[in-house]
């Protein structure tokens, strides 16, 4: 099994966590493909089994700025990625109520109309709730692992 890890962040913590997700995942025995900053060029030259995505929210709801040439660009293109199993790690600020993590699930929405199959519910990070969200994390990736492996 082959996953792409990829990461949009403001100030660096999503990066944090997808370099989290990467190394757990290389732990476990899987193939691990760390695209950084995200591009869709990489993603599909890395023609992974599976794509996991940890992302921010910044301002009212809205996707990182270096993450939202990617973000065009897999609209732009379309690649269908039809039943290939997808999960994204948002993190936000509940402090922010509806757009908690609005940039989490717009990209989830995305890979849904591009035909992935969601691997595990997304994973929402709290800002207020967490001061090491790539600890926080690891039990989550632990089942993504476990999903993968199967």
């Amino acid at each position: 099994m082959h996953v792409a890890v990829l990461s949009g962040s403001v100030y660096g913590t999503a990066d944090l966590v997808a370099d989290e997700a990467a190394d757990r995942c290389r732990e476990a025995g899987l193939g691990v493909s760390r695209i950084k900053p995200a591009n869709v060029d990489g993603l599909l030259e890395a023609n992974p089994d599976a794509i996991l995505v940890c992302v921010s929210t910044t301002g009212m709801g809205e996707l990182p700025d270096a993450f939202i040439p990617f973000f065009i660009d897999l609209q732009d293109r379309f690649p269908l990625f039809t039943g290939k199993p997808f999960a994204v790690v948002a993190l936000g600020d509940s402090a922010y109520g509806d757009t908690f993590c609005q940039g989490g699930e717009q990209l989830r929405e995305l890979l849904l109309e591009l035909q992935a199959h969601e691997a595990l519910p997304m994973l929402r990070l709290d800002a207020s709730e967490t001061v090491s969200p790539e600890l926080d994390a690891a039990p989550w990736f632990d089942q993504f692992i476990a999903v993968m492996q199967r």
